[in-house]
């Protein structure tokens, strides 16, 4: 299960790093606890992946520019099938699609990484109504979750995994639009700023990613009484990074170090070009899943 780059150096892309590991016993097959043939490389450590599935760990070095994920329905010989893309706004229905390979047939095998054997994300295109899901598979392959979508308008939905394909771990993101009908009005991103108040929290990062190297990003949690929040772990991770672009949607699902340093989540981000994004920071406490976002201008 898992997401692309659009940020590559320690600690970037798909669901990556901190507890889990890529050796997790497999969705749809059963596992001896040996490590697979062709397998990613060590899940407990940061690296990243590209969209043909590809992974680079901490210590090597990656091309700048390096590709992002989420833009195509199809790469490395896997193709996102969604079995319905119109949507009726505020109205829950059902979003079911396969992942094919190569000859056509659904994917029904997947590697459990982060506690989850694939990550959804649902985003409008002017990168409002964040939503990150979990569907479940049956055992013909096809993926399926309650979806609702209030607003009218183009949405992209990004499927982050890693099939199992002839004893091969291939980590892939893919994505296709969904439509909602009706009157869009897009609305303009909020200005840059390095706080936001979700659930009365206050959630603010420190560092400046750039394109030029790895930088460290560090985002704290306060809670009302402005002491620092105690975050359980969630999904593997003490927090997940969804970062994504202005315009074309080019996403990156980053996970963090697997230590707090003074109670702070600490990422590793490269921008892979300069331009404005939308950063989702989920982050759990007392048993309860938040989202933080921000806007920021890369140069």
């Amino acid at each position: 299960m898992l997401v692309v780059v659009l940020f590559a150096g320690y600690g970037l892309g798909r669901l990556n790093n901190s507890t889990a590991s890529a050796s997790a016993p497999p969705v749809g097959a059963t596992s001896s606890g040996a490590a697979m043939p062709g397998m990613v490389m060590d899940e407990s450590q940061p690296h990243s992946h590209d969209s043909a599935g590809a992974a680079t760990q901490s210590g090597t070095t990656m091309p700048m520019g390096a590709a992002v994920g989420g833009l195509s329905l199809s790469s490395g010989g896997l193709t996102l099938v969604p079995e319905q893309t119109t949507f009726t706004a505020g109205r829950a229905q059902r979003l079911s699609f396969r992942v094919a390979g190569a000859g056509g047939a659904p994917i029904t095998t997947y590697a459990v990484v982060h506690d989850k054997p694939l990550h959804l994300i649902v985003v409008r295109r002017d990168l409002t109504g964040f939503q990150h899901l979990h569907p479940t598979m049956s055992a013909d392959g096809t993926w399926g979750i309650d979806l609702t979508l209030a607003e009218p308008g183009i949405y992209r939905m990004i499927a982050d995994f890693t099939a199992i394909v002839g004893g091969q771990q291939l980590a892939t993101t893919l994505g296709g639009d969904l439509t909602v009908a009706g009157n869009y009005a897009p609305q303009a991103l909020p200005a840059p700023g390095r706080t936001d108040k979700p659930s009365g929290f206050t959630v603010s990062y420190e560092g400046t990613p750039n394109t030029q190297a790895t930088q460290p990003l560090l985002v704290t949690v306060t809670g009302a009484d402005g002491k620092i929040a105690k975050l359980d772990p969630y999904l593997g991770a003490f927090g997940h990074l969804v970062v994504m672009r202005e315009g074309d949607l080019a996403y990156v699902h980053v996970h963090p170090e697997a230590t707090l340093v003074d109670g702070k989540v600490k990422f590793w981000l490269t921008a892979p070009s300069s331009g404005t994004y939308r950063m989702f920071f989920d982050f759990q406490v007392a048993g309860q899943v938040h989202t933080a976002a921000w806007t920021a201008r890369i140069e």
